[in-house]
């Protein structure tokens, strides 16, 4: 597929005048450091020394960062707990430069934390050994789900793209997401959703992201070829009753499936030599719906989702593309 750059040029410099909800599981990503020590005495595990903690901006977050990264408006709507992870987290999007008027507290609610321990030497590669996850047990208290509806009409009406980040802790209710639809409805707006476990719920948007695992999943269809990919995505497109598909296959690159036109397969921007897929699913989106947004083709936004990608993975834990990467990425 060839896809020309002035349409690409055009999208991105659009990007500043454009407003983007993300409505989602807002995460705190977090990054303990240690340097191996000694075997333990009491198990045969390896001791750390603690090094340094390092909190980030995950999940619907991390979507959210990226959009903003990226130089439009962003609205970040979501739920967290009336705890100290909340705080920090609330105060990471402040620290960031993003509005946090969209954002609930809950009381009694634990807000999703993911703690990674990465062990390695100063001057070494630092490799995850474990990942413990902090969840909440249960779906929004009805007080919660309110206070969001009345965010989300009142902050998402006059939004050029909603996208829903979905990672199964219960942000986006059914009710919810007829709210989305509605206001797209109302404005024209595009709507993008990732749902890690629950993306045939989300029917009727204008695009969807899955992962190739995921499309496998979803079809029961084998996805380990082109051939394969397109088969198994036509089916989830009128599933789904979507217009775009935008499928990540890790180090094959992307496929992009449009409803009434062909599908295109791009190879991974950049090296197949990944540092860190951590949240890269997350800028994929971010750029994909900000660039549809921006009026691009969908075979621009997705080549320019795909070279955000590219050069996500390249860096270590969750990360960012800002627009001024992209433009020299592309040349531009």
């Amino acid at each position: 597929m060839t896809v020309g750059t002035a349409g690409m040029r055009a999208a991105i410099d659009g990007f500043a005048g454009r407003t983007v909800v993300v409505i989602g599981d807002l995460i705190t990503d977090e990054y303990l450091f240690g340097k191996p020590d000694r075997i333990s005495r009491e198990a045969p595990v390896l001791i750390l020394r603690f090094a340094q903690r390092q909190v980030l901006l995950g999940g619907a977050a991390n979507a959210a960062h990226n959009v903003h990264a990226l130089g439009a408006r962003v609205v970040p709507i979501g739920a967290v707990g009336r705890d100290a992870v909340g705080e920090e987290l609330v105060a990471l999007f402040h620290a960031a430069g993003m509005p946090t008027d969209g954002i609930v507290a809950e009381a009694g609610r634990t807000t999703p934390v993911k703690t990674r321990v990465m062990a390695g030497g100063y001057q070494s590669t630092r490799q995850q050994v474990v990942r413990l996850d902090r969840e909440p047990a249960g779906e929004l208290i009805a007080t919660s789900e309110d206070a969001l509806l009345t965010r989300l009409s009142a902050l998402g009406a006059r939004a050029d793209a909603i996208l829903i980040s979905d990672y199964g802790y219960g942000t986006v209710t059914s009710r919810i997401f007829e709210r989305v639809r509605a206001l797209a409805r109302r404005t024209g707006a595009i709507v993008s959703v990732d749902s890690r476990y629950q993306l045939p719920r989300f029917a009727g948007v204008t695009a969807a992201t899955p992962n190739e695992a995921e499309l496998a999943q979803l079809t029961g269809m084998p996805t380990d070829d082109e051939q394969g990919v397109d088969k198994a995505g036509r089916q989830l497109l009128e599933r789904l009753d979507a217009r775009l598909l935008l499928v990540t296959r890790g180090s094959q690159g992307l496929a992009l499936l449009e409803r009434d036109g062909a599908t295109s397969f791009m190879p991974i921007h950049g090296t197949d030599e990944i540092a860190d897929v951590t949240g890269a699913g997350d800028t994929v989106i971010s750029t994909f719906t900000l660039a549809l947004a921006a009026r691009a083709a969908p075979a621009e936004a997705a080549a320019l989702a795909n070279v955000a990608g590219g050069l996500v993975v390249m860096k270590r834990g969750t990360a960012t593309v800002a627009r001024d990467e992209l433009r020299r990425a592309l040349n531009l």
